[in-house]
């Protein structure tokens, strides 16, 4: 099956140097499976709104289960989502990654 994968990394918030703020960006990635099961979440939407409803649903699905608010959702999660067209949204599953930064606050 597909598993969307959750990634999330610690941005620091201290006044930072321009340079050394690139840096800390991509430490500490954390990267997590889930396998979300859309098919309830989707009950009772129109047709016309169910690919968007879905893409909305991992984001908050994966800001549920980070932590956080800064929720992206990778290219190929996306054409996973949108593969069967804005309709059919597969039952279960996610692709690739949404991308997160996580804060330390």
């Amino acid at each position: 099956g597909h598993a969307a994968r959750l990634f999330g990394s610690a941005r620091e918030t201290s006044a930072m140097a321009k340079g050394a703020d690139k840096i800390s960006r991509s430490q500490d990635v954390v990267s997590r499976e889930y396998t979300i099961h859309l098919h309830k979440h989707l009950h009772g939407v129109g047709f016309k709104k169910r690919a968007p409803r879905a893409v909305k649903e991992v984001k908050k699905f994966a800001a549920k289960m980070m932590g956080t608010k800064d929720v992206r959702v990778d290219v190929k999660l996306n054409k996973f989502l949108w593969s069967q067209g804005i309709k059919a949204v597969h039952r279960r599953g996610g692709g690739g990654p949404p991308r997160q930064r996580k804060d330390d606050e």
